[in-house]
């Protein structure tokens, strides 16, 4: 499928740490055999879907049918941007997902990742925050970005606070079939300019704008 029918295909954002690129098959496939190798402790979840309780190959065929099923529902309305994350050196590190509904109207979009066990603790899900938080403002004209996470998400909330978020009320949620405590964070444009990150460079953005609706800015 090429990028003139399906402009997500194109879209990229790099840093000079790692670069996103929109979820194609070939990736799809790379990033269920990484999902095999480990994303975090079996004991916990840091997921609200617990899709990595699976076994290969159900964990595999889960995560391509993820990939699947979030392009094939991509409309203005409502969408799931998966974006696989490639270190410097090329190696396929991770993804990260950039959500939204009826975001022409509410410019807000939620963000989450997942990296591979032996890619963490190199810095590299602070990068991807930036990258996919420059893609949200700067590429899509967003107005706010979100982000959750699990009360006890260590890794997870370090990188949330490490940057200038404001906390939300908790909300409580069923993870593994009990109830436990989501904590909810959102940043503003004001709030994302602070940072002033001026070497992340995006790509096919304006195809993907007219794609989603993004018409103007906010």
């Amino acid at each position: 499928m090429t990028g003139a029918i399906w402009p997500l295909f194109d879209l990229v954002a790099s840093t000079p740490k790692l670069t996103l690129r929109y979820v194609t098959d070939e990736l799809a496939a790379e990033l269920a055999e990484l999902a095999t190798h480990g994303i975090h402790d079996p004991a916990t979840m840091p997921f609200s879907e617990p899709w990595t309780d699976a076994e290969p190959p159900e964990l595999q065929r889960n995560t391509v049918r993820y990939f699947w099923r979030c392009r094939a529902e991509t409309t203005t309305a409502d969408w799931h941007l998966n974006l696989a994350a490639h270190d410097r050196d090329g190696a396929l590190v991770g993804v990260c997902t950039l959500s939204a509904a009826h975001f022409p109207s509410t410019r807000t979009a939620t963000t989450g990742s997942w990296i591979g066990r032996r890619f963490q603790g190199q810095g590299l899900g602070r990068e991807m925050r930036h990258a996919a938080l420059h893609l949200i403002f700067d590429g899509l004209h967003g107005g706010v970005a979100a982000t959750r996470a699990w009360h006890d998400n260590a890794a997870s909330l370090g990188v949330t606070r490490s940057l200038p978020y404001t906390e939300q009320e908790p909300v409580v949620e069923r993870r593994r079939g009990h109830p436990d405590t989501m904590l909810v964070f959102t940043m503003g444009r004001r709030q994302w300019e602070t940072l002033g990150r001026s070497d992340i460079r995006l790509g096919g953005v304006e195809p993907v704008r007219d794609f989603l609706g993004v018409t103007t800015q906010p």
